[in-house]
């Protein structure tokens, strides 16, 4: 069957995928022309023994479909592996419920599960780019790019000592639609969380 160029219809045929993080206790809806792959808990960074591991979060990787205290297993050469280690933590992205640093840290998942934001990837063909004005304006889309939302330039975090990790910012994960402080919660091995005020954000000015 001879077909000529005129039989066949243009097709984007790249993926490309989309995170976008409510900051309240609500799953978010995908963009136009988007469609959701999943929905989970937004993941900020990882810390254990000191050392940190960002999550961009505008990637698939910071979007947990479960939620745990501590995520992840320590193992050492001794082939022995340990969960809820007392020094390795877990940062999530808070909602935009009231923190109260004089609160006892928190135990209870149902109670801490109020304080973390949700999360939905998306899958579509669109290429997605964000763009910081550096001022109190939101900047316009480069040509022939649309807008998805507006919102506040987010740079990085950082715990106690040198831990923390930056933001890709040409990613979405850089481009937070609510603006509060603080903007993350901090989980413990030993099977608490809460807000320290030695954790801070960075945003660009």
């Amino acid at each position: 069957w001879k077909m000529s160029a005129d039989d066949f219809t243009a097709c984007n045929c790249d993926t490309h995928t989309l995170v976008i993080h409510s900051q309240t206790t609500d799953q978010p809806d995908c963009p136009a022309d988007f469609i959701p792959l999943w929905s989970g808990y937004s993941l900020v960074f990882f810390e254990g023994e000191g050392y940190g591991h960002t999550q961009d979060l505008g990637s698939a990787g910071s979007c947990l479909e479960q939620f745990q205290l501590v995520p992840f297993m320590q193992c050492a050469t001794s082939e022995v592996c340990r969960h809820g280690v007392r020094t390795d933590k877990s940062f999530w992205l808070a909602n935009v419920a009231d923190a109260d640093y004089t609160v006892k840290p928190m135990s209870s998942i149902d109670e801490i599960l109020d304080h973390i934001s949700r999360c939905t990837v998306c899958s579509g063909t669109q290429y997605v780019l964000t763009r910081h004005s550096f001022t109190a304006d939101a900047p316009e889309c480069p040509e022939d790019f649309t807008p998805l939302w507006e919102g506040y330039s987010y740079a990085m975090v950082t715990s106690s000592g040198s831990s923390g990790g930056g933001q890709d910012l040409a990613s979405s994960g850089s481009c937070l639609q609510n603006f509060h402080l603080p903007t993350f919660i901090e989980c413990l091995g030993r099977g608490t969380c809460a807000y320290y005020i030695n954790n801070l954000d960075y945003w660009l000015g």
